[in-house]
């Protein structure tokens, strides 16, 4: 049976290198936007917009919808922001109107 090589290419790194070089950390802490967990309709993200993916312009806005369905996207959960703008989140800055 063939072996997959990509089964598990976006899970964290636990190899020495990653660990001695605080790797690991950014990997679940900097991507916080890989998560649908962590997104909630009504909290203030920066999105990269398909037409912005070549330059990585940052557009900031407010959650509206969100609109990947899995629960991790390796690079960043797509959401509607409240201006109808569509982007992958690749900052959270924090909540509008909600209770932390």
């Amino acid at each position: 049976m063939a072996r997959n090589p990509q089964k598990n290419m976006y899970k964290p790194h636990s190899c020495e290198f990653h660990q001695t070089n605080n790797l690991n950390k950014f990997y679940t802490d900097v991507m916080d936007g890989q998560h649908r967990a962590n997104i909630k309709p009504g909290l203030e993200v920066g999105v990269v917009k398909k037409e912005d993916q070549r330059s990585g312009k940052i557009t900031s806005g407010t959650v509206k919808q969100i609109l990947t369905k899995s629960a991790f996207h390796p690079h960043g959960i797509k959401v509607r922001l409240s201006s109808g703008e569509v982007g992958r989140v690749k900052e959270i800055k924090g909540a509008r109107g909600m209770e932390h």
